[in-house]
């Protein structure tokens, strides 16, 4: 297990440290105070651009197998498209669409509706969503679905993913993240923690702790590519 945390950091670390030379951003892909349109903002974005973000969390779960989940991102003027695996449960994929609204100004806001298709080890579909706020150094991220079993009801379940963070510096980010799942076994139902990350121009790696003093911590290690 200990092999397995410290080769997902030192990955993470050298997709970083790779493109240290790249000037700062304000915020990673996902948790952002985001330029929602582009195009009306800039005046010089190509409407028919599509962005590609591609993320991967390391899981590192005491109570159960550790395990890797994929998740990349396409968007298009407000068009976006997700796929993800691992996500509801391990060996299940899952493929999404959704519409992002938003705004710019003093307080940043977008929100992307979603729908979604589910198969693998568990099969269904799941409406969802993402948000989220900027507003000076702080960012709000949420993002949750809710989970038909197209084989069982009791099946059903709601995921949620939220970070609430702070910037003292562009590069640096610290706060706290809360997380509901089914894909791993835990006591704590809805676990909590902290998290710390570092964002460059195209790439970024975040470290997160759940569930510490709690329960026995799980570690969660990120990186993002933007491409």
């Amino acid at each position: 297990m200990r092999s397995f945390q410290l080769h997902a950091a030192a990955l993470a670390a050298a997709f970083v440290l790779a493109h240290a030379e790249a000037s700062a951003q304000t915020a990673s892909p996902r948790v952002s105070a985001p330029a929602i349109d582009s195009v009306g903002a800039s005046g010089e974005a190509e409407e028919s651009a599509w962005n590609f973000e591609a993320l991967a969390y390391a899981y590192v779960a005491p109570e159960d197998e550790d395990f890797l989940m994929p998740l990349v991102y396409a968007d298009r003027q407000h068009l976006h498209f997700e796929a993800r695996y691992n996500y509801e449960a391990l060996e299940t994929g899952s493929l999404w669409a959704g519409y992002r609204l938003g705004a710019e100004g003093k307080v940043s806001f977008e929100a992307i509706p979603m729908l979604g298709g589910v198969l693998g080890d568990v099969n269904g579909m799941a409406p969802g969503y993402e948000i989220a706020l900027g507003y000076d150094r702080f960012e709000l991220y949420s993002e949750g679905e809710y989970f038909f079993d197209f084989e069982d009801e009791a099946g059903n379940f709601f995921y949620s993913w939220s970070e609430l963070s702070f910037r003292p510096v562009e590069r640096f980010r610290f706060g706290l993240v809360g997380q509901r799942t089914r894909v791993y076994e835990t006591d704590v139902e809805i676990q909590r923690g902290l998290l710390a990350g570092l964002d460059f121009e195209q790439v970024g790696f975040t470290g997160y702790v759940l569930n510490l003093g709690w329960d026995d911590p799980t570690w969660v290690f990120s990186a993002y590519v933007d491409f």
